[in-house]
C-alpha cells in the first residue's frame, strides 16, 4: 500500500502549477527560433536570414529587442528558467487521487505530472473549439487559427497521454495467457514486453533523429494562413515521448517485480472508491442502500435461482 495522501478536493496547486507549465512551454516553443539563432545559428546565410525573418513576423514582443543583443529578450529567457521551476514544483506538488495507481516514486509522480498537464490540454483544446464555433455559427466570423492550434495542442495530447497511460498501467493488455501462468513466468512475460519497448523506442530514435532534427532545424511549419510550426515540434516531440514510454517501462518493471499476482476480471473495470463515494453523496434521498452494481445483479440472480 502507498503511502501517497490525497483526498477527493482539488487543491489550487493542481491546476495552477499545471497551468503555468503550460503557458511558459507554450511561450518557449513559440519563440524556439530565438534561442536557435542566438545558440545554434544556421552557418548559411539564406538560412539565417529566412529563420530570423520567420521569427521577426511571428515574435509576440517585438518591441522588448533580444537580450544580449540576440533574437531571444528578457521574457524569452525568463520563461525558459521558469519552466524547470514550474515541472519541478509540480512533480513536489502533485497527488494521487483515489482511482490512480498506487505507485508514487519521484518518476512516477514526473508522469502523474504529465496527467495533470495533459488533462489542462484537454480544457484549453475544448475552449478553442467551442470560440471557434462560436465565432464561426453564430457571428459568422471564422478564425484562421483555431483548426491548427486545435490540430496542433491534440497531437501533444495524444502522445503525452501515452507516458500517464503507462504509469497508470491503463494501456491496452491481453491477460488471457498472462494470468495463468505461474509468477516467474509472468516476470519473464514482463521482460520481454519492456525489452521489445526498449528496442522500438530505440530503433525509432536512431532511424527518425535525422529527420525530425532537420525539421526542428528549419523550423517547419503548416503551411497555412496561421502556419504554425506542426512539423518542427511534433517530430521531435514523438522521439522524446517515445524516449519517456521506454523509461516508464522500465521503472513499471522494476516496481513491479515483488508484486503479488493480480488476476484480472471484467470487475476491474469498476472503481471501488469512486462507487463508495457516489453511495455516500447520494446517501437515502437517491438510491439509498440499494445497490445496482453488477456484483449485486449477479447475487440477486444467484438468490433467485
Amino acid at each position: 500500500m502507498s503511502d501517497a495522501k490525497f483526498d477527493h478536493r482539488v487543491h489550487w496547486t493542481e491546476v495552477a502549477v499545471p497551468l503555468a507549465f503550460i503557458v511558459c512551454a507554450g511561450w518557449l516553443v513559440w519563440h524556439l527560433p530565438a534561442f536557435t539563432l542566438d545558440i545554434f545559428p544556421p552557418s548559411e546565410q539564406s538560412a539565417f536570414d529566412r529563420l530570423g525573418a520567420q521569427f521577426i513576423a511571428n515574435d509576440v514582443t517585438p518591441g522588448l529587442g533580444g537580450l544580449f543583443g540576440g533574437f531571444a529578450d528578457i521574457i524569452d529567457w525568463l520563461t525558459l528558467i521558469l519552466l524547470p521551476i514550474f515541472l519541478v514544483l509540480g512533480i513536489r506538488t502533485v497527488r494521487r487521487a483515489p482511482m490512480e495507481f498506487e505507485s508514487w516514486r519521484a518518476i512516477d509522480r514526473t508522469a502523474v505530472f504529465i496527467g495533470r498537464v495533459v488533462m489542462l490540454m484537454i480544457a484549453i483544446l475544448t475552449c478553442v473549439m467551442l470560440y471557434e464555433v462560436l465565432l464561426r455559427y453564430v457571428f459568422e466570423s471564422p478564425t484562421l487559427w483555431a483548426n491548427e492550434l486545435s490540430l496542433w495542442i491534440a497531437g501533444f495530447v495524444f502522445m503525452f497521454s501515452g507516458i500517464y497511460a503507462m504509469q497508470q498501467r491503463c494501456h491496452i493488455r491481453i491477460f488471457l495467457l498472462y494470468d495463468v501462468m505461474p509468477r516467474f513466468v509472468q516476470r519473464l512475460f514482463d521482460c520481454i514486453s519492456t525489452l521489445l519497448i526498449v528496442l522500438f523506442a530505440f530503433f525509432l530514435i536512431y532511424g527518425g533523429y535525422g529527420e525530425a532534427f532537420a525539421k526542428f532545424y528549419r523550423w517547419e511549419t503548416f503551411g497555412t494562413a496561421f502556419d504554425p510550426p506542426i512539423p518542427a515540434t511534433i517530430k521531435p516531440a514523438v522521439l522524446l515521448v517515445v524516449a519517456l514510454l521506454a523509461i516508464q517501462a522500465v521503472i513499471n518493471l522494476i516496481s513491479d517485480w515483488n508484486a503479488e499476482p493480480v488476476i484480472h476480471t471484467a470487475a476491474d473495470d469498476i472503481d471501488q472508491e469512486e462507487l463508495a463515494l457516489l453511495r455516500k453523496m447520494v446517501g437515502t434521498e437517491g438510491v439509498g442502500d440499494q445497490d445496482v452494481t453488477r456484483g449485486a445483479i449477479q447475487g440477486n440472480q444467484v438468490r433467485k435461482d
